[in-house]
């Protein structure tokens, strides 16, 4: 199974002068846990939940105050859509991370979050199976 399968094409993304503020609000509005930040046109960053937690905590100042781009996680790691789901799990788990924007050269398309892989699983294991059945197939 691939990431273009399992990944989200509606990204939202916010300049890198608004304020963590300003993000949120898109957050909460669209119903995601995170923002793509972008500097000069192009994705610098990703914005999620804990990153305005860890921003809150460490600068001591309304969320109105703190840009965007000072608060992202940077640099921002991405996976290739075409990417297996299990290369984009493992790329999580090595990076400690729980949204991957999902780029093609530098043209951002998707998005695949822990959630997302969790919703796949259960595809995932049927394939498995699958293939272990043929396997078996071709053995006997």
């Amino acid at each position: 199974m691939r990431v273009s399968e399992v990944m989200s094409t509606d990204v939202l993304a916010a300049p890198a002068d608004d304020s963590v503020r300003e993000a949120v609000g898109r957050m909460l509005d669209e119903g995601t846990g995170s923002v793509v930040v972008e500097k000069d046109g192009n994705p610098a960053g990703i914005l999620t939940k804990v990153d305005v937690m860890e921003a809150g905590h460490e600068y001591d100042r309304p969320l109105s105050e703190i840009p965007v781009y000072a608060a992202a996680s940077r640099p921002l790691i991405t996976v290739e859509p075409s990417a297996t789901v299990r290369a984009a799990a493992a790329r999580m788990f090595d990076y400690g991370i729980h949204h991957l924007p999902a780029a093609d050269g530098l043209d951002l398309v998707g998005i695949v979050t822990a959630t997302d892989l969790l919703e796949a699983q259960a595809d995932l294991l049927a394939a498995a199976r699958e293939a272990d059945e043929r396997r078996d197939e071709w053995a006997d």
